[in-house]
């Protein structure tokens, strides 16, 4: 593929996650992932600053989008409700994308670097949805630990749907996370 082909951004984006899942991420460097996507080590570097970036690109678009369906939620529902709608949002990005996600998600968990970063990406998007709560006029500590709870509520959705054996929706699985735990902490069950 020559390099006046479009959509270098992507191109680089899956010859990174092939060679991440072939040779592992830090075995891969940039040139190689320049060479298989058919363009140049300069080219990867004006798409992205290092490496890591490739996995996380997308991040911040997912946090805003996920913030700005929390803060818009009708003034009428209940925090958690409006965390719900944020949940619901961000599900869409991941419609017909369970392969990648799950690809992405193996190389992370395969390094300790890259599970920091991810860390770090989640650390942010709950300031982002606390800030949205406030916003919508919840006080602290409500506002934190509601977007604790709907970062918590993200993350074990998010592996829910990775490892499921049937081809569930995420936002069900969002779902019906959000409704297990409203449960445990309403009656002390289990779900």
């Amino acid at each position: 593929m020559g390099r006046w082909e479009p959509n270098a951004r992507g191109r680089l984006a899956k010859a990174a996650l092939e060679l991440y899942g072939e040779l592992g991420y830090e075995q891969t460097t940039v040139a190689e992932i320049a060479k298989r996507a058919g363009l140049t080590e300069r080219t990867f570097f004006r798409h992205y600053a290092d490496k890591r970036e490739v996995l996380f690109d997308g991040s911040g678009a997912l946090q805003e989008l996920f913030a700005t369906a929390v803060a818009e939620a009708p003034q009428s529902v209940a925090p958690i409700d409006a965390m719900m709608a944020g949940l619901d949002a961000v599900s869409t990005v991941f419609e017909g994308r369970r392969e990648h996600a799950r690809q992405r998600q193996a190389v992370i968990v395969a390094n300790a670097e890259l599970q920091e970063r991810e860390l770090i990406k989640l650390a942010s998007m709950s300031t982002a949805l606390a800030d949205a709560l406030r916003r919508r006029g919840v006080e602290e500590p409500a506002a934190s630990l509601t977007a604790e709870v709907g970062v918590a509520v993200f993350k074990v959705g998010f592996t829910r749907w990775l490892t499921a054996p049937d081809e569930r929706e995420m936002s069900q699985l969002m779902r019906e996370s959000l409704a297990g735990l409203k449960a445990v902490t309403a009656h002390g069950g289990t779900f």
